[in-house]
């Protein structure tokens, strides 16, 4: 039997060799229900016959705007078997968002979820004349809301395959067979931080150069990743980073994928799952230190000085590591074998990372201070590095060579090198056929030698690791001339569990100053334990107590960088940042053009007269 050559082809092959192996779990009435491979590809088989029979053809495009659970993955895999392409929707996506992704794909098919998110196809459907059928999952609130001949339930979408597969039962296998490397298996929207959304073409080969990658998983973790690990599954599927550590860990290796429940109640469900394999955005692993502190400022004395003197013990375990390249010595485990009686270990247990052996962070930068606490209490954390236009692969910490503050290492059969302008340039087999309808944007972005222009600033570390200092756009060139990196001031800002946003604005000014944006949860804890009486996010940030906690934390930030790169002034944003309000992206990342035109004020008042 031939090697698989496509994501439908592994997951079929699964079937077949370990049918009863669990590969999937999600929770239904607060009971795990698992599915195994053999469960998995026989619903996406009947998905394939589903979409065959409602008309879908090779290189049509089939739409998914739902959570993470089991029906995103046998709707995905279902579509790549009869060599469509699969198109990811935001669930947090607004109509209008709706409406151009559907649009500008052509889908002809969507996978709604619940009654919200068919409401907004609903909204918009007259301006989609491409869409021919919208498919829901869930039937409340929608029976009898909706008298429209291209809406179907799932049970009835899935008893239409069952009747096709009766009536043509070699069809899907068929169609699987013939996958050819070019074909487009899915369009992944970019998350626009300077436009409308653009869809990147990423096909069979790119998706197969991602899984041959994984599958030298030796050089990431050891023993290498495979069916004895488990994955939660959280973060929206339509972004390509997920879908890597979701659906393509899962055929490429066989992990276990849980679903969790919501992102409401990831803590909850990574206590219950224990994953082994971790991947979360910087936003995730700061939350979860955030959430460490506001607990125990609600603990007793001594509980808190326990607490406090082990955690500075894993601080400079973490330090040790950081300078060892993440490689343990006697003295590291000794102090580690201590704490972990103490705290470490129900520590881990209850944040759900007690059997995590390999933890990545990617999608954006992260503050070193935020890596290092989690080294030190025993969670092996990597930086890696990738974007949607080379399939999520370009560099990674390795396992034994992790240099903090870099995102590591180029992987195996990635090129990349700097430009003489500093800008990042990848090359390999995973980098995307291009923008979707965009042949102007393709130009833009792969050069005629194949090089790949990521828009981010960067430089070498010891000849073998990347740091990226920044997005090229988001470079801030002072009146004097000086260019400095913004990210890196507002990460050190991030690593304070008081500071959930921070947006350094100076371009063309003669000083620094900052948005910042308060974590709601330690402030207010912080306030109640000083008994200062709030109402509102806004009531919060007008406290003068709160104003000098933060100044507190950026003349401390200050005292590690060159007078030029210090903030003079800040503002304390009124509320939080929104994604339905415009001002980030649905991967959480700041709309900084948004930003600024929204509190333009703010900002002008920052540099009206002259710096303390």
């Amino acid at each position: 039997m031939s090697e698989p050559t496509s994501l439908a082809q592994r997951v079929r092959e699964h079937a077949r060799r370990t049918p009863d192996r669990v590969c999937l779990r999600e929770k239904n009435l607060g009971l795990w229900e698992e599915v195994t491979w053999d469960g998995y590809w026989s619903t996406a088989a009947r998905v394939g016959h589903a979409l065959v029979a409602l008309g879908v053809r090779p290189g049509d495009r089939v739409a998914i705007h739902s959570e993470n659970r089991r029906e995103w993955l046998y709707t995905d895999v279902g579509t790549t078997a009869v060599r469509a392409a699969t198109v990811g929707l935001y669930p947090t996506n607004p109509a209008p968002e709706v409406l151009h992704v559907l649009r500008d794909s052509g889908a002809c098919v969507v996978v709604v979820e619940d009654q919200e998110q068919l409401d907004k196809t609903m909204e918009v459907i007259e301006q989609l004349p491409d869409l021919r059928h919208v498919v829901h999952l869930e039937h409340r609130g929608i029976t009898g809301r909706y008298d429209d001949p291209r809406l179907m339930s799932w049970d009835a979408f899935l008893a239409l395959g069952d009747e096709h597969a009766a009536a043509h039962p070699g069809a899907v296998d068929a169609l699987t067979d013939a996958a050819e490397p070019g074909d487009l298996a899915t369009l992944v929207y970019t998350s626009g931080t300077t436009g409308p959304p653009k869809g990147a073409m990423l096909t069979v080969a790119n998706v197969e150069f991602v899984v041959h990658t994984i599958q030298q998983s030796e050089s990431f973790v050891s023993p290498p990743a495979g069916p004895k690990d488990v994955v939660l599954s959280y973060l929206p599927l339509c972004h390509v980073a997920e879908r890597v550590f979701t659906t393509w860990f899962n055929a490429g290796l066989g992990t276990q994928v849980c679903f969790a429940e919501s992102i409401d109640t990831v803590q909850q469900n990574l206590r219950e799952v224990q994953p082994t394999l971790l991947f979360a955005v910087p936003r995730i692993w700061e939350k979860i230190v955030a959430g460490v502190h506001v607990r125990m400022t609600g603990a007793s004395r001594l509980k808190r000085a326990t607490f406090g003197f082990w955690m500075k013990v894993a601080a400079g375990i973490g330090r040790e590591l950081v300078q060892n390249e993440g490689r343990h010595t006697w003295r590291t485990r000794l102090k580690y074998a201590a704490g972990w009686l103490f705290v470490y270990r129900p520590l881990k247990e209850r944040l759900g990372l007690a059997h995590v052996r390999y933890a990545a962070s990617g999608a954006a930068p992260i503050s070193p201070e935020v890596l290092v606490f989690f080294m030190g209490l025993g969670v092996p954390m990597h930086e890696v590095y990738g974007m949607t236009e080379n399939s999520a692969v370009a560099t990674a910490n390795m396992t034994g060579r992790v240099k903090v503050g870099t995102v590591g290492e180029a992987q195996p059969g990635v090129e990349v090198r700097i430009a003489d302008d500093g800008e990042v340039l990848t090359r390999h087999d995973g980098t995307f056929a291009g923008y979707w309808n965009n042949p102007e944007a393709t130009a833009r972005t792969i050069d005629p030698d194949g090089w790949l222009h990521t828009g981010d600033v960067g430089e070498w570390v010891d000849g073998t690791h990347l740091r990226i200092t920044d997005r090229i756009k988001d470079i801030i060139i002072t009146s004097g001339g000086k260019n400095i990196s913004p990210s890196e001031l507002e990460n050190a800002l991030k690593a304070s569990p008081y500071v959930k946003e921070a947006i350094v604005v100076g371009d063309r000014r003669k000083y620094l100053t900052a948005l910042v944006g308060i974590e709601l949860d330690t402030v207010g804890s912080w306030a109640q334990q000083r008994r200062l009486a709030f109402t509102t996010y806004r009531d919060l940030t007008e406290k003068p107590e709160v104003r000098a906690l933060v100044q507190q934390v950026v003349d401390e930030v200050n005292t590690a960088f060159a007078a030029v790169e210090t903030i003079k002034r800040f503002t304390l944003l009124p509320k939080e940042l929104d994604h339905d309000e415009g001002e980030l992206t649905a991967t959480q990342k700041v709309k900084r053009s948004v930003v600024a035109e929204r509190f333009a004020d703010q900002i002008e008042q920052m540099y009206a007269g002259s710096p303390q």
